[in-house]
């Protein structure tokens, strides 16, 4: 649920140090998921190496992310242009895995009027932004109906960041 009261297209959990969350009471980073009363499972090391690895590729070394939201598309499914700015340190990228069925990412400017370019994700696609770019608006457009060989009708995207201290 959003801080105003409607629920959101995209199902959600996370792992890693800190956890990303929404409630009528806003949105934060917390390290204990509040539908459990436990700490996020652990990061895995595949996803942490996967992600520091596209992140020197792509220009920010020494990238190491503590948390990781994990996102679940059903056809239909969409995320409204938004910044990402709950994190601590806004100088760290961020890296955004993609699986399953493919997704336009919108990708905007400094104001959420401005047109977005459209990305096409395909399964295994890795988006890495950050730099002048990282508050730039962005979000995906509702995800067709398919079906994809491994995922069935569904898209995953797993974004990893450094929401903790600086």
């Amino acid at each position: 649920m959003t801080p105003r009261g409607t629920y959101m297209s995209v199902a959600m959990t996370n792992c890693g140090e800190f956890g990303w969350v929404t409630d009528r009471s806003g949105y934060r980073y917390t390290r204990i998921d509040p539908d459990s009363q436990n700490p996020w499972p652990d990061l895995p090391e595949l996803f942490t190496t996967l992600s520091r690895d596209a992140a020197e590729l792509s220009g920010f070394p020494r990238f190491s992310p503590d948390a990781c939201l994990l996102n679940r598309y059903r056809p239909g499914a969409r995320m409204a242009l938004h910044q990402d700015r709950d994190e601590r340190d806004l100088t760290a990228p961020i890296v955004s895995i993609s699986l399953g069925l493919p997704a336009f990412f919108l990708l905007g400017g400094t104001r959420r009027t401005d047109p977005p370019a459209r990305i096409q994700l395909q399964h295994g696609d890795v988006l890495v932004w950050g730099g002048p770019s990282r508050m730039l608006f962005h979000g995906i457009a509702p995800v067709a109906a398919r079906t994809d060989q491994d995922f069935g009708a569904y898209r995953f995207n797993l974004t990893l960041r450094k929401a903790g201290s600086r």
